[in-house]
């Protein structure tokens, strides 16, 4: 029978657990060095450190032969032995007895009990067995191999890592860096207080560590790494200070500075959750949900990787200035691990202006291009592209433009009751449309009033959607309004993605499908 080489178990990296060894040596570690690390940093060194920890446990169990069962060698009952030759399987010996066979000398035979419960008997006190041999050691066992194993493993375990780092009370993090919480320089009140003049007469910021080091009274005689970890430590406590680097960078800002809309999710873009049963969602309305690609969507598709990206302005994102930060656009933009917002460049390829933009996380949108909308003289609908810059921070961002004409447009006309008309008139027109979400907006300050109503008197989304469709469906002879050109239009008044919407137009009656996701009006007024 061949015998499998001292080697790893198979499930070793699949089952891998962080030890609180693990977590002292890493400690250690960091105090030898006096530089915080990145987790990517620590995991390296720790799976290294395994790796030959398991290499030597491997080499010591060749060379001692305790454990294992070699034929020559002499047992006892109770005793744990591993057998090579079944694949390293251990067992324990139930009794030992006398061997017989005329043709050897003298030998035992010991009955073992293996893990899985069958029985084995083995020979025992053979001087001459070809099992006598030394085991080797398999040193090239993908296992025991580092760039295998983090390429197998490597996101698994840093997650696990990550977690036992945050559960550990003697470790900080910042920006992904994690030291010891008791080699910290002190950063006391005073120092934040520096710190917060220093940005203030900055604008706010942004600025990096170094830069507030440089003008704050912190000690020069310590590892400089160190005193920049520990300032940042010092202003991540702080809620006056907002880090918002990319990742790998720390930059900070002073929180009250920020923009309004960095601070604040706008109004335009502020959702009430609506519950509805994506279940009675047809295919098409799914292809079609994917295709709008509305920021609040629940969607976790995953999009092929483009250096070009398109994006149709819906209304609320067109009045607040902000792009819509979805699981297609966030590749484009810096993210961060920790940074709620972060603040980046965008570069208008035909102006070559630089405008500064804020990306915010827990809000799902891109801010600062109102005045670039203006300036550009977009309006919902129109199709915008975003690329890679050329710099690291910096986005490419243009819109698709076209020689300025008048257009038959959908547009939005306030009574002066407070109520929407929708009308087909002719509009300027500066940059390529959507057909089924161009809204031309003549009165915006209209519009808004509308928006600042208090949620009491806002109509419910179902009554929304009925009158918006009563009105888009005057617009064509045969009275069909497209499931997209609902959801531009339900937008302009109230924020929602189009789930609710879709679900309203595949369940309610009055609304009949007349073919590629078209709908027509089919009511009785005195029923409605």
């Amino acid at each position: 029978m061949a015998i499998a080489p001292f080697s790893l178990r198979e499930d070793y990296w699949e089952t891998f657990k962080i030890k609180k060894s693990d977590l002292e040596f890493l400690y250690n570690h960091l105090l030898e060095l006096e530089t915080p690390l990145t987790s990517k940093e620590l995991i390296d060194t720790l799976i290294n450190k395994r790796i030959q920890t398991e290499k030597a446990s491997l080499k010591a169990q060749q060379e001692s032969g305790g454990m294992v069962y070699r034929p020559k060698d002499h047992y006892q009952a109770g005793q744990s032995l591993l057998f090579p030759q079944l694949n390293w399987q251990k067992g324990v010996v139930n009794n030992v007895r006398e061997g017989h066979n005329p043709q050897l000398p003298a030998f035992d035979v010991i009955e073992v009990t293996m893990a899985n419960g069958a029985k084995h008997q083995f020979a025992a006190g053979l001087a001459e067995h070809a099992l006598n041999q030394p085991i080797e050691v398999n040193l090239n066992d993908p296992k025991l191999n580092f760039k295998v194993v983090m390429e197998t493993y490597g996101d698994q375990l840093q997650e696990s890592l990550e977690q036992a780092l945050e559960d550990d009370q003697d470790l900080v993090r910042i920006a992904s860096r994690w030291f010891p919480r008791a080699l910290l320089v002190d950063v006391n009140i005073g120092h934040l207080n520096l710190a917060e003049a220093v940005l203030d007469m900055a604008g706010g910021g942004p600025l990096d560590s170094k830069a507030l080091v440089e003008q704050i009274d912190l000690p020069t005689d310590v590892n400089s790494k160190l005193v920049e970890f520990s300032l940042n430590y010092g202003l991540q406590e702080d809620e006056r200070f907002d880090e918002i680097g990319p990742t790998g960078e720390i930059v900070w800002f002073l929180h009250r500075l920020e923009p309004e809309a960095v601070q604040h999710t706008p109004v335009y873009l502020q959702y009430s959750p609506v519950s509805y049963d994506r279940s009675v969602l047809t295919q098409e309305m799914l292809s079609l949900e994917r295709q709008i690609d509305d920021d609040l969507s629940d969607l976790h598709d995953v999009y092929p990787r483009t250096n070009d990206l398109s994006i149709v302005l819906s209304y609320p994102h067109w009045r607040a200035g902000t792009l819509p930060l979805t699981h297609r656009t966030r590749v484009m933009f810096p993210t961060a691990i920790d940074a709620p917002r972060i603040q980046f460049t965008l570069f208008d390829v035909d102006t070559k202006e630089k405008l500064p933009a804020w990306v915010v996380r827990p809000g799902h949108y891109i801010y600062g291009l109102r005045d670039w909308f203006e300036r550009q003289g977009l309006m919902p609908g129109n199709i915008i592209h975003i690329r890679p810059g050329n710099q690291a921070g910096e986005v490419l961002i243009q819109a698709e433009k076209r020689r300025s004409n008048r257009e038959w447009i959908r547009t939005v006309l306030v009574g002066t009751d407070g109520g929407l008309v929708f009308a087909m008139l002719k509009q300027v027109v500066n940059a390529a449309f959507d057909e089924r979400s161009a809204i031309a907006i003549p009165d915006v300050k209209a519009i808004d009033n509308l928006w600042e109503q208090p949620a009491s008197k806002r109509a419910p989304l179902a009554g929304i959607a009925l009158n918006m469709m009563r009105e888009l469906s005057k617009l064509n002879l045969q009275g069909h309004v497209h499931a997209q050109e609902l959801y531009a239009a339900v937008n302009v008044v109230r924020r929602c993605p189009p789930g609710p919407i879709f679900q309203i137009l595949a369940t309610q009656p009055v609304y009949k499908h007349v073919g590629d996701l078209h709908f027509r009006l089919d009511e009785n007024p005195e029923e409605i």
